[in-house]
């Protein structure tokens, strides 16, 4: 069932389509009167627009524009034979279909119900893409410092508070955004993912908030943007450190009053949209800049969760590994242990996104065949701990290393960056070789 408009300025024309179009279970307003078709179109949600080409003071045209800035609307021409052309030009500018008068009501109901199920298949591929994606969105690993993460976000996906993402690039920001959604009761509605970072200040403010018909060079039309998109669901600011301080500024207004206005127009939108924002950034070295704002940084900060990076979770990278063999097919998803070993001996200044990449060119090299270090080109951090030779007599090296290890960390109260450096090794190797001799991080 569809909700249908029916334009066309004989009465009698109007009165038969309707009566076979709600025949066939279809709710159907008509008007014989282009103009108050066009506040019709502007003030109600149809799926189909039936119009006639040929009208006075207003064309058929200039109804098919006005249907067409409402998005997934169809709009079906009808015209008579010597205007074929025009609607030839018309199925150009976005016309579903047309139709030559005299035409059989049950050809018009048979276009109709072609266009119903074009609709239902474009709605369940939107179901299913979302689907596909509530299933990647999951963290792999069990590293403490990643089950912190996710019971944060098992806490806070259930309210509507606003969230703060932090880390650095490649950790999984987007994947936590993804969570915390699908975990939220906006779980049904739209995720709608930006990229401050990637659009111009101009550009980017018609992305977030639309725009109005003529607002600016190439604005043929009325376009929502992302947050009108994402109504009843969640919007997801990625990059939110790039964005300018103008746009800085009407970005807050936004988020406190619910309400935004198209560039270019006047009225105001009410909007329901949870906001996720995330950053690379030291936002607050930012502040003290001048380069972002502080009330905004409160306002979006509402509920911080930090990101580690992958040298802090060294448990999971051999699992994140044979996640992404699994991800691509590869017939041999186990990581042997002398690849372990040197996966666990790199720092990874690309996160998982390094790693993810990584395992993909090896699988290449490698051809379907069990990975080896050879299919690998990382520089790795081998240098020996120092390990005094008395100890090594009184207990043996693997026992004499693990205890220096464990010096090393009291001499740091803990603190293993600082370990690291008094060992004079990467923090990464630390990690590993704590791995090796059971020394929990």
């Amino acid at each position: 069932m569809a909700n249908i408009l029916v334009v066309d300025d004989e009465p009698k024309m109007t009165s038969l389509i309707c009566g076979a179009l709600e025949d066939a279970g279809h709710r159907v307003a008509t008007t014989t009167r282009p103009a108050e078709a066009l506040r019709l179109i502007e003030s109600h949600s149809f799926d189909i627009v039936i119009t006639d080409l040929s009208m006075p003071e207003i064309s058929g045209m200039q109804v098919l524009e006005k249907a067409l800035e409402k998005e997934g609307t169809e709009v079906i021409m009808i015209t008579a034979f010597g205007s074929i052309e025009s609607a030839v030009r018309a199925m150009k500018k976005g016309a579903a279909d047309y139709l030559l008068k005299p035409f059989a009501l049950d050809e018009l109901e048979l276009q109709v119900a072609r266009l119903v199920e074009k609709q239902h298949l474009r709605s369940l591929s939107g179901h299913y893409e979302q689907e596909a994606r509530r299933q990647v969105a999951v963290f792999v690993g069990s590293a403490p410092t990643i089950r912190a993460v996710v019971d944060m976000i098992e806490k806070v996906a259930p309210t509507d508070a606003t969230v703060l993402i932090s880390g650095r690039s490649g950790t999984g920001k987007e994947v936590a955004a993804r969570m915390i959604h699908d975990r939220s009761r906006r779980a049904a509605q739209p995720f709608i993912a930006v990229n401050c970072a990637a659009l111009t200040e101009t550009l980017l403010e018609s992305e977030l908030f639309g725009h109005e018909k003529g607002a600016f060079t190439g604005a043929v039309a009325r376009k929502r943007g992302r947050f009108e998109l994402a109504q009843g669901g969640t919007i997801f600011l990625d990059e939110i450190g790039e964005m300018s301080p103008g746009l800085q500024s009407k970005l807050l207004r936004v988020i406190e009053e619910r309400q935004l206005v198209r560039v270019g127009g006047v009225d105001q939108v009410d909007i329901d949209v949870r906001v996720i924002a995330a950053t690379n950034r030291d936002l607050r070295s930012m502040i003290e800049k001048g380069r972002f704002r502080e009330d905004l940084y409160f306002r979006l900060n509402v509920f911080p969760i930090r990101l580690p990076d992958l040298n802090e979770r060294p448990e999971d990278i051999v699992p994140l590994a044979e996640h992404f063999l699994a991800e691509k097919g590869y017939p041999e998803r186990t990581i042997p242990p002398e690849v372990a070993h040197l996966l666990e001996s790199y720092d990874w200044p690309g996160n998982i996104r390094e790693l993810r990449n990584v395992i993909e060119r090896a699988t290449i090299l490698a051809g379907g065949e069990p990975l080896t270090p050879e299919d690998f080109s990382l520089p790795v951090d081998d240098s020996p701990l120092t390990v005094p030779a008395s100890s090594m007599a009184a207990a043996g090296l693997p026992a004499a290393e693990r205890q220096i290890i464990m010096d090393a960390i009291e001499r740091a109260r803990g603190n293993k960056t600082e370990a690291a450096r008094l060992l004079k090794i990467s923090r990464r190797r630390l990690y590993s070789r704590m791995k090796v001799h059971g020394i929990k991080p």
